[in-house]
Order: C-alpha cells, then structure tokens, then sequence
C-alpha cells in the first residue's frame, strides 16, 4: 500500500508539475510580448516610419522605470554598415542614461504640429504675454530646449569634422546649397514638386523667380541660445527672396525694431511662401517655421515624425 501512494503521489505531482511549468512558461511569453510590442509608446511606430532605414528596439529597463531604447542607423544612406547608441525614451526625449535627471528640462521630439498658421488678430493679451516671455533672452539661454542626443546619433553630428563627411553639395530650387545626404532625396521631391507646379501656377512661378539664396548646412549655434541650429545637421534651409519689400520674415529681427508688439505681427505683413509650396514641403516630411510661435518664414526643417 505504501509503495502505491508513493507512486501514485510521484506520478500526480509530476503531472500537475508539468502543467504549473507550461503556464508559467506560457504566461512569462505573454509577457514578455505584452511588454515588448503591445506597450510600446504609441510614438514608436511614428519613429519607424519617419526613419525607415533606423532599427528602434524598446525593452522595458525596470532599474530605471523606462524605456530602454537601442538605435541602430546606417553610418553612411544606402551601406549596411550600421551604429549603434542606447537612449532611454524619457517621456519622448530619447536622452542617454547620463541626461535623465534632467529630463524636464527638455522638450519632446514629437509634438502636435500646426495644421493651420497662427493668425495673430486672435491672440489674446495671455498668449501674447507667453510669446513675449518665450522668445525672451533669459528663457531661450536656460532652457535646454529640443534634445538634439538622437539627431546627433543618426546624422552623426558629434563634431563639424565628422557630419561634413555626411553634407552633400547640391542645388535646391536653382540655387547652390550644402544638404545632408538623409534629406537630399526628399529635398530633390519637394524641388521636382514645386517646378512642375510652377507650370500652371503663376504665384509658385513668381516665387521661384523670386529666390535668391536656398542655404542649408552651416555649423553654428541658435543665436540666444546654447543650443545647435539644425542647419548644423544639414536638414534645415532657409529660402530667401531677392526682395522683402517691407515686409517681415523673421521674428527675432522683428523684435529688435518693436520688441512689445513682434508677436502681433499680422500675416499680411509677413512674407511667406504659397501656400501649396508649403503643403509639398510638408508633404515630403519638411515643417515651416511660419507656423511656430517665434516665426521664421524663410525656414524649412526636415522632421517626418512631426509630419505623419
């Protein structure tokens, strides 16, 4: 009798083990999946479709309550010779581990981005008041603003020497200009985009004949700030007209002339592009600076993740 209940205990004991085994296994793949995949940021696809070509793997790092998140990106467009950095999400920021206790201090890379231009003849006596204090000398020098650790990665704008191996010479709307070799492409669409429109559109045909200068890459800090222009990285143009006939292009050399009232500029005193030049831009992954609060009409900026 004694030695049937042992076997009878071993053989039950065996079975219900191999079951609690096979739901814990189970349940430990659930997630894993679940953790990995289904609770990913949302902006994680946004991320992958902007950046094709740039692997994004997110694994939550329980030590630090994040997103752990290894980049891999393509030394040079084209070649399968990549790199790799490890960010931590940080709610949107993709900051090295050594940047998190700063985290607040930055703004996030994907924000809403203006569907319509802010028409200044609606603002109110706060917004203006939130304008004036933004675009003050003291918030733009102590605020970290954008984290450029991820553009620095994936454009390999660690120091001049090395993106310049990066910056192509190129042409942009007929004029001589210095482009990454990322945006290149796109900018080559917006340009074949607009010619072609200009065809049957006088006003887009005016604004081509307009241009006088298109530059892009040029190594330089924002001014106010202590922060790297995104012409640094190549990716940024300013389009220049040959005349401004009075009118207002950017808001900083507004402010210097009429630094109470620069945010009330109204748009019919701006100069801008057309409208559906704006929209190819657009389009092609560029946003305007025309729509930001500190305006900058004669700016472009290739930011597909702000623009899907």
């Amino acid at each position: 009798f004694l030695l049937f209940f042992i076997f009878s205990f071993i053989n039950y004991y065996y079975f219900y083990f191999e079951i609690d085994v096979f739901i814990f296994s189970f349940a430990l793949y659930v997630f894993l999946f679940f953790r990995t995949s289904v609770f990913q940021p949302k902006e994680a696809d946004i991320l992958r479709k902007a950046y094709p070509d740039v692997l994004f793997e997110f694994n939550f790092d329980f030590n630090k309550r994040d997103w752990k998140v290894d980049i891999h990106s393509p030394v040079f467009v084209n070649t399968q010779d990549y790199k790799h950095k490890v960010f931590y999400w940080a709610g949107g920021r993709l900051l090295p581990e050594e940047e998190l206790s700063n985290k607040d201090k930055y703004w996030k890379l994907i924000y809403p981005y203006s569907k319509e231009i802010r028409d200044p003849s609606n603002f109110s006596d706060d917004d203006t008041k939130r304008m004036g204090e933004f675009g003050s000398s003291k918030n733009r020098k102590e605020s970290l603003g954008t984290p450029m650790f991820f553009y620095d990665f994936i454009y390999g704008a660690k120091s001049q020497l090395i993106i310049e191996d990066h910056i192509h010479h190129t042409t942009f709307l007929g004029k001589k200009t210095r482009l990454h070799e990322r945006v290149e492409a796109a900018a080559k669409r917006v340009e074949s985009q607009i010619y072609e429109l200009a065809k049957s559109d006088s006003e887009v045909k005016s604004f081509v004949d307009s241009i006088k200068s298109a530059d892009a890459y040029y190594w330089r800090i924002i001014e106010g700030t202590n922060r790297k222009s995104f012409h640094s990285y190549g990716i940024a143009i300013d389009i220049l007209p040959k005349r401004l006939n009075g009118k207002a292009i950017f808001w900083s050399w507004t402010k210097d002339k009429d630094p109470k009232n620069w945010m009330r500029t109204p748009l019919k005193d701006r100069w801008m592009p057309p409208l559906s030049v704006i929209k190819i831009f657009e389009k092609e992954g560029f946003i305007w600076g025309g729509k930001w609060i500190i305006w900058d009409n004669m700016h472009f900026e290739y930011h597909p993740e702000l623009t899907l």
